[in-house]
């Protein structure tokens, strides 16, 4: 049976050449990559082509390049992490632009909450990850900003692979209290800023929960290190060890 099996399952193909070079023109991080560490994400890159499902939503038409674009942004995260972030979901729904969704929430009073969000990206602990294609071309457009959505939402996926979303990703016992101690305090800070209505150099966003403290300083560390190791530069070693070097260092 297990020789049966290993001959019906056959490993990924590699993306093609002429495919794989349309997409790092598009895609700004693949060009700044060395070379050991770009052939890693192209692996990756036709892994995920070969075991998600990309939907496209409404009257968006992704073609085969928007396609690879979005799996090599997944898997620019994953380039140190490894084919191990990609456990767990197998689905990528695409949005033309922002979305809507209805939320709701009981409060401790029994009383029920409802509102709407209107999100760029989201990932379900147990579902899909979630894109605006819209902002998924702004970030390429312009990918120094401090926004990359699609390694945010990758972000979340990591996180959750321990079991709790919750800023910590699976690490090391030695380095996952390293890791708590140094992000628990920045985030205190910034907590601590934002609440008192100061401005800040990093997303307030971040704020809003360890996990997308966690989620945002991914983004940084993509888009713009050198702001992220101004304002936080033990959350930047981090994120350097943990993701390697920024394409932009």
């Amino acid at each position: 049976m297990l020789s049966l099996f290993r001959r019906l399952w056959r490993a990924p193909d590699t993306v093609p050449d002429a495919l794989w070079l349309e997409v790092r023109a598009r895609v700004p991080w693949l060009s700044r990559l060395d070379p050991d560490r770009e052939a890693r994400l192209r692996e990756l890159t036709a892994r995920f082509l070969h075991e998600k499902t990309i939907s496209p939503i409404g009257e968006l038409v992704l073609d085969e390049v928007q396609c690879c674009m979005l799996a090599a942004l997944c898997c620019l995260p994953l380039i140190e992490f490894g084919a191990e972030g990609l456990r767990g979901w197998s689905q990528l729904i695409v949005y033309p632009d922002a979305f809507r969704v209805n939320r709701s929430h009981m409060d401790a009073a029994g009383v029920l909450h409802e509102w709407q969000d209107d999100l760029i990206g989201e990932a379900w602990e147990a579902g899909p990850v979630i894109l605006s294609w819209a902002d998924v071309a702004g970030d390429c457009e312009d990918p120094r900003a401090g926004f990359c959505v699609a390694a945010h939402e990758i972000a979340h996926k990591i996180d959750v692979l321990d079991g709790l979303l919750d800023g910590t990703p699976p690490l090391p016992r030695h380095w996952q209290r390293e890791w708590a101690r140094d992000f628990q305090a920045a985030y205190d800070a910034l907590v601590a800023r934002v609440d008192a209505g100061e401005e800040t150099a990093i997303d307030g966003y971040a704020a809003e929960a360890p996990e997308e403290f966690f989620a945002v300083a991914t983004e940084y560390h993509f888009s713009d290190p050198r702001l992220l190791e101004t304002e936080m530069p033990e959350v930047a070693a981090h994120m350097r060890r943990f993701y390697g070097p920024s394409p932009f260092a």
